[in-house]
């Protein structure tokens, strides 16, 4: 019962606050347009997008220099080979 005393309150403090922040968001302009971003993920604007240009080879790349990667999923290697220690 004395639980009660504690978490009523603090109940009804986590509602004032919850619409507190409701309101704020709304007059800030959060929920004025809630159907413009998801149309305009649909619409077709690949003209506006410039061809992509064939890569050149880069001597310095990780895929030119043989330094290894980390394995994939599904390859043998589970475990990284660490250099040999001077004893």
């Amino acid at each position: 019962m004395e639980a009660l005393y504690l978490l009523v309150p603090l109940s009804i403090l986590v509602v004032f606050l919850a619409i507190w922040v409701f309101f704020g968001a709304s007059d800030n302009g959060q929920f004025d347009d809630l159907v413009g971003p998801g149309w305009r993920i649909l619409q077709d604007d690949d003209s506006s997008v410039a061809a992509p240009t064939p890569a050149v080879a880069d001597p310095e790349s990780p895929e030119n220099t043989g330094t290894p990667h980390a394995p994939t999923r599904g390859s043998n290697q589970t475990h990284a080979r660490l250099p040999d220690s001077p004893d």
